[in-house]
């Protein structure tokens, strides 16, 4: 849930804020491991059980770059845009809602659409709520039948959250009527959801995640290649983003300009 601090999303576990609006971390972290994260669930639903995929499953990576494309983050935008803007994100959190309905239809507006960044989104559902990581693997389900479908699916998971989130139960049939409105192929959905697939790159965005000290959600990142980023905290501001990414492309200008001058 949500914080009760203006600059703060739902937060994994307590942490001291330094008071600075942003925090630069390195983009890629050069260590090597070897991590089991959980298992997959079986669960009781409406009086029958699924073998959907419900937590965390073990991975395995040998460098940060294996990591980093087994996440398999989503993209949107130019993939050759020279700023990227990173979002760590979990469909049951409220203030990831907040950030998916006002904050980054202005950022996709100002920067995506155009080509001046590329969005690219990874999960990091949080251990507090239970469904964030069956609704991560359902927007990969979606986007399966083609990658447009994963943005429309991503707007119908934060659109109807406070509908879903509260289920005593997974909401597996929620996620499949979701995907029947978009006119998904939905057996091909129901046999995607009702399975593991896509265990894998969601728990290696959660490892990812950690790696990058990331502690709660929605996390920013914003890079301008280089081999570091900046961490906005001020998530809920467009303006934050504004002036990291207005100060990146300044420093890709200069040195644009003092290349030409040599």
């Amino acid at each position: 849930m949500a914080s009760n601090k203006k600059d703060e999303g739902t937060k994994k576990k307590s942490s001291s804020d330094s008071g600075t609006s942003m925090t630069s971390f390195y983009w890629i972290l050069g260590l090597v491991a070897v991590i089991a994260i959980g298992s997959v669930g079986y669960s009781l639903v409406g009086g029958g059980f699924t073998q959907a995929a419900l937590v965390a499953v073990p991975i395995e990576y040998e460098n940060p770059q294996e990591l980093v494309e087994m996440a398999a983050g989503v993209e949107r935008g130019d993939p050759d845009a020279p700023i990227t803007i990173l979002e760590f994100a979990d469909f049951q959190c409220p203030a990831c809602r907040q950030f998916a309905t006002s904050v980054k239809p202005e950022v996709d507006l100002a920067y995506v659409d155009n080509g001046i960044a590329k969005f690219v989104f990874q999960n990091f559902p949080l251990a507090g709520h239970p469904y964030a990581f069956l609704a991560a693997r359902a927007a990969r389900c979606a986007m399966d039948q083609g990658g447009e479908h994963f943005w429309a699916y991503h707007d119908q998971l934060f659109i109807n959250q406070a509908s879903w989130s509260p289920n005593t139960v997974p909401p597996i049939a929620a996620f499949e009527s979701y995907a029947q409105g978009l006119g998904l192929n939905e057996e091909e959905f129901n046999g995607c959801l009702n399975s593991d697939r896509h265990a894998v790159a969601v728990s290696a965005g959660m490892e990812l995640g950690t790696l990058m000290r990331v502690s709660g959600t929605p996390t920013i990142f914003v890079s301008g290649g280089g081999g570091m980023a900046t961490r906005v905290t001020r998530w809920q501001e467009f303006a934050a983003i504004q002036e990291v990414v207005d100060s990146l492309m300044a420093e890709k200008e200069d040195a644009g300009d003092a290349e030409g001058q040599n």
